[in-house]
């Protein structure tokens, strides 16, 4: 098994032992994502909505970077520290992704890390290339 190590410096670094994504074969593990603002590391500021919007933007950059995109995504799982904040995220959801929607999970949890409000984690299936004769 080949893992190729994905990186962009348009989502934040690592704050831990991990990468932004792993792909192996076509598939591609995007690691959970905050809404840090990549250029200072800091959380965004403002509403629930400005931090799920930052999160959204953080994992397109790693999806890019990877050589898909967001239609590419077939499992999506979000974090919340408050469920009562879910629609919201379906909302906001609906400006990054088209139908058919990717498999979704939605998990309340005590904390997240540095205070966020919103975590999103995704798993990535990328089609061959193909290339003209």
């Amino acid at each position: 098994m080949t893992k190729e190590i994905i990186y962009t410096s348009n989502a934040p670094q690592a704050i831990g032992t991990y990468s932004q994504a792993v792909k192996v074969g076509r598939s591609v593990y995007l690691s959970g994502q905050i809404p840090l603002i990549p250029t200072t590391m800091v959380l965004v500021e403002g509403d629930i909505a400005a931090q799920i919007t930052q999160v959204f933007d953080n994992l397109q950059a790693v999806a890019v970077a990877a050589g898909g995109s967001f239609a590419d995504i077939v499992k999506l799982n979000i974090f919340l520290t408050d469920l009562a904040d879910f629609p919201v995220v379906n909302e906001i959801m609906g400006t990054y992704f088209q139908q058919p929607y990717p498999a979704r999970a939605a998990i309340g949890v005590a904390a997240l890390p540095k205070g966020a409000a919103v975590e999103m984690d995704a798993i990535m299936h990328l089609e061959p290339q193909e290339y003209p004769l």
